[in-house]
C-alpha cells in the first residue's frame, strides 16, 4: 500500500537518488584517498631507500662490510617494511633484513621491476595486502675500484618493500565512517523531503480528494481554501471554479428538466385528450362520409353538386386520417412481430407509393442486398413507417428528383442488423428546423397533423430499432432506419 501512493514512491525515489549521488561521492573520495596514499608511501619509500644507501655507501667505503647486513636488520625491524634486500642483477638475494632469504631468488615482483627499468611498483604481498616496491640498482664508483675493479656497473640492487596494511585498515576505517555519515544523512534528508511533501502536497491533495469525493455524491456546496499562491493553491481555485460552474449547470439542467417534466405532463394530457377527441370525432365522421355518399348517388353525373359531394369526402377523408394519427399517437398498439423479409415489404410499400401522384416524376433507384436474414418486426407497423417516411421524400421533391432505397447487412455492437436506407435529392431540412422533426404536431406543410414521424419513431423503437435522420440544405435528407436481426436460427428467405 505504501508503494502504491505518491508519498511513498516520491520518499523511495529519493532515497535511492541521494543513496546514488552520496554513494558515487564516498567511492570517488576513496579513491582519491588511496591515491594520496599511495603517492605519499612512494615518496616516503624513495626517502628511506636513499638514506639506505647512504649508509651502505659509507660502510662499503670504509671496509665495514659487514656492517652492511646489521644496517639491513635495524631498518627492516619496522612495522611499516615488508622487507629491505640487496640483490644481484640476475636475482640472487646477497644481504637482506631477513637472513633467511639470503642466497634465495629475490622476489619475481622487484626482479621484473628492476629488468623493465622502472623503479616502483605496487603488488599484493603474501597476506595479501598491498606493497609498495621500490628498486634502485648500485652502481661502482672509483673508490670501489680495489674490490670491484675498474669501470662503472651494476654490482647490487637495493630493494625495499613498504608495507601499506596498516594505511589501509586506517582508510577502510575512515571509509566506513564517511559512508555511515553520508547514509545517515540520506536519511535525514529523505525523512525531510518526506514531511514537506507531506505538509505542502499530499494534505492539500487529500483535502481536494475528499472534496472532489463530496461533489460526486451531490454535494455541490463544498469549497477549499487555498494558503497561498503556489500551484496546488492554484489548483484550489480551478477546483472551487468548476464547481461553481457544475453548481451554476446544475441548477440550470434543474429548471430544464421541471420545464420538461411540465411540456411531457402537458404533452401527455394533450395526447390522452386528442385520443380520447380523436376517438369522439371517428364515429360521427364515419356517418357522415355514408350519409354524403348516400346524398351523391341521389345526383346525376354531370349535376355540378356531385362535384361539392366529392369535395367534402376529401375532407372528411382529410379529418379521418388527422383523428386516427391522433388516436394512434395518443394510444399505440402493440406490435404483433413476426419474420418479415425487409426487401420484400420495401417492394410491397413502393408499388403502393408508385400509385401517388406527386410519385411520377420522381426517378427510383434500388439497392437491395441479396439474402438478407429476416426480421423480428410487426410487418404491418414497418410498412406503415417505410411509407410515410417514402412519400415525405416524394412530397418534398415537388418539380421532381432522384429516390434513393438501399438494404444492407451491417455489424452493430449488440449484434447483426438489417440497415434501410432512404434519401431523396429535395431541398433538405434547415437548420432551425432539424432538431424540431421528430417532435409531436411540428410541420412545416400546409397540410398534416406533424405526427408521422413522431408516429414512426415510436414504431421502429417498439420493433428495437433506431431512426436517425441526415440533411444538407439543397442537397437532401437521408434517413436511416437499423432494424436487429432476430438471434434465433431462421432459414434466409428467398430474393426473386
Amino acid at each position: 500500500m505504501f508503494f502504491k501512493s505518491l508519498v511513498g514512491r516520491i520518499i523511495v525515489l529519493s532515497f535511492l537518488l541521494f543513496l546514488v549521488a552520496i554513494g558515487s561521492i564516498t567511492l570517488f573520495h576513496i579513491r582519491r584517498e588511496h591515491t594520496h596514499i599511495t603517492n605519499s608511501s612512494l615518496r616516503t619509500a624513495d626517502l628511506m631507500i636513499s638514506v639506505i644507501e647512504r649508509a651502505i655507501n659509507n660502510s662499503m667505503s670504509s671496509g665495514k662490510t659487514r656492517d652492511v647486513q646489521a644496517i639491513l636488520e635495524i631498518i627492516g625491524s619496522d612495522e611499516r617494511l615488508a622487507g629491505v634486500r640487496i640483490f644481484h642483477p640476475d636475482g640472487r638475494v646477497l644481504k637482506s633484513s631477513d637472513p633467511n632469504e639470503i642466497g634465495r631468488r629475490v622476489d619475481p615482483h622487484s626482479l621484473s621491476t628492476f629488468l623493465r627499468g622502472n623503479r616502483h611498483d605496487v603488488f599484493r604481498g603474501p597476506d595479501g595486502g598491498e606493497v609498495v616496491g621500490v628498486v634502485k640498482p648500485i652502481y661502482t664508483e672509483q673508490r670501489c675500484t680495489p674490490c670491484h675493479g675498474a669501470g662503472r656497473r651494476v654490482v647490487g640492487v637495493l630493494n625495499l618493500d613498504l608495507s601499506l596494511v596498516e594505511m589501509e585498515a586506517q582508510l577502510l576505517q575512515a571509509s566506513q565512517l564517511f559512508g555511515l555519515s553520508m547514509f545517515t544523512v540520506v536519511i535525514l534528508m529523505t525523512w525531510g523531503i518526506s514531511l514537506i511533501f507531506h505538509r505542502f502536497v499530499r494534505q492539500p491533495l487529500q483535502t481536494m480528494s475528499n472534496k472532489m469525493a463530496q461533489v460526486e455524491e451531490g454535494d455541490l456546496s463544498v469549497r477549499l481554501e487555498p494558503k497561498g499562491d503556489d500551484e496546488v493553491s492554484r489548483m484550489m481555485v480551478s477546483f472551487n471554479s468548476m464547481v461553481d460552474r457544475l453548481s451554476v449547470a446544475n441548477d440550470e439542467l434543474q429548471e430544464f428538466h421541471y420545464q420538461q417534466m411540465e411540456r411531457a405532463d402537458r404533452l401527455a394530457s394533450v395526447g390522452e385528450m386528442s385520443a380520447g377527441i380523436a376517438h369522439e370525432i371517428k364515429n360521427p365522421l364515419a356517418g357522415i362520409k355514408g350519409a354524403i355518399t348516400v346524398l351523391a348517388d341521389d345526383f346525376a353525373e354531370d349535376d355540378p353538386r356531385r362535384e361539392v359531394i366529392h369535395k367534402v369526402l376529401e375532407q372528411i377523408s382529410r379529418l379521418d386520417k388527422a383523428a386516427t394519427d391522433l388516436l394512434f399517437f395518443g394510444r399505440p398498439g402493440k406490435p404483433s412481430p413476426d419474420y418479415v423479409d425487409t426487401n420484400d415489404l420495401l417492394k410491397k410499400t413502393m408499388f403502393f407509393v408508385s400509385q401517388h401522384p406527386e410519385a411520377k416524376n420522381v426517378h427510383q433507384t434500388k439497392e437491395f442486398t441479396r439474402n438478407l436474414p429476416p426480421v423480428w418486426v410487426d410487418g404491418k407497423q414497418l410498412q406503415q413507417v417505410f411509407f410515410n417516411i417514402i412519400l415525405n421524400a416524394i412530397q418534398a421533391m415537388k418539380d421532381g428528383g432522384d429516390l434513393f432505397l438501399q438494404t444492407d447487412l451491417v455489424e452493430k455492437p449488440g449484434g447483426r442488423s438489417v440497415q434501410v436506407m432512404i434519401s431523396d435529392s429535395g431541398p433538405g431540412i434547415k437548420p432551425e428546423d432539424f432538431e424540431k422533426i421528430f417532435a409531436p404536431f411540428f410541420t412545416t406543410k400546409t397540410q398534416g397533423t406533424g405526427l408521422g414521424l413522431a408516429i414512426c419513431r415510436q414504431l421502429v423503437e417498439q420493433q428495437g430499432g433506431t431512426v436517425e435522420i441526415s440533411s444538407r440544405v439543397g442537397k437532401g435528407t437521408q434517413v436511416v432506419i437499423v432494424l436487429p436481426v432476430s438471434n434465433e436460427a431462421m432459414p434466409v428467405l428467398n430474393e426473386e
